[in-house]
């Protein structure tokens, strides 16, 4: 029933219709890509990882981000170390696949990574393998809860604008 707590999270803000439900699997990167229609590096992806309190920390990144492990040690204090898939469940409520910041079993502290502010909306899971939502990154930020923006990735800097499908509005 996550697809259902993630409905009941957005209707506050009367964005449960906009959730999107697929035929089709939209459980990893490409497979959400290739069913939504976008490049890779616009679904945001959500990691959880293992917080010094017993709690999850996730990570909301680009999907062509990757976790730069110095990156995550420096801010947080200690080790990048990913939840197993049954942790994931019992922290977020979320099954590996439709993991989101969204209709969280319990509060958890959420963070966004910069990889994703190079694009106007993106797309990230709404608690099944077969489901998105299409968001800004000020809406995003705002639905998540999020604490903050962070580094902590790496692999998403090195590549041109046009090969990260940045879009770009002419200002006259």
């Amino acid at each position: 029933m996550s697809l259902e707590t993630v409905k009941a999270h957005f209707k506050q803000w009367n964005r449960d219709k906009d959730i999107m439900v697929f035929e089709k699997s939209s459980a990893t990167v490409e497979q959400a890509a290739e069913t939504i229609g976008v490049l890779p590096e616009r679904i945001a992806k959500t990691l959880s990882f293992r917080g010094e309190d017993g709690n999850a920390i996730l990570i909301v990144a680009a999907g062509d981000a990757k976790i730069d492990n110095k990156k995550f040690r420096d801010r947080f204090g200690f080790k990048a170390r990913m939840l197993s898939p049954e942790e994931v469940v019992e922290q977020t409520g979320h099954v590996v696949g439709g993991v989101c910041p969204f209709g969280l079993r319990k509060e958890l502290n959420v963070y966004l990574d910069i990889s994703m502010k190079r694009f106007e909306s993106l797309f990230p899971a709404c608690g099944s393998i077969n489901s998105a939502i299409e968001l800004t990154c000020e809406e995003l930020f705002l639905y998540s809860y999020a604490k903050e923006w962070v580094d902590v990735c790496k692999g998403w800097e090195s590549k041109t604008a046009e090969e990260q499908g940045v879009v770009h509005s002419d200002v006259s």
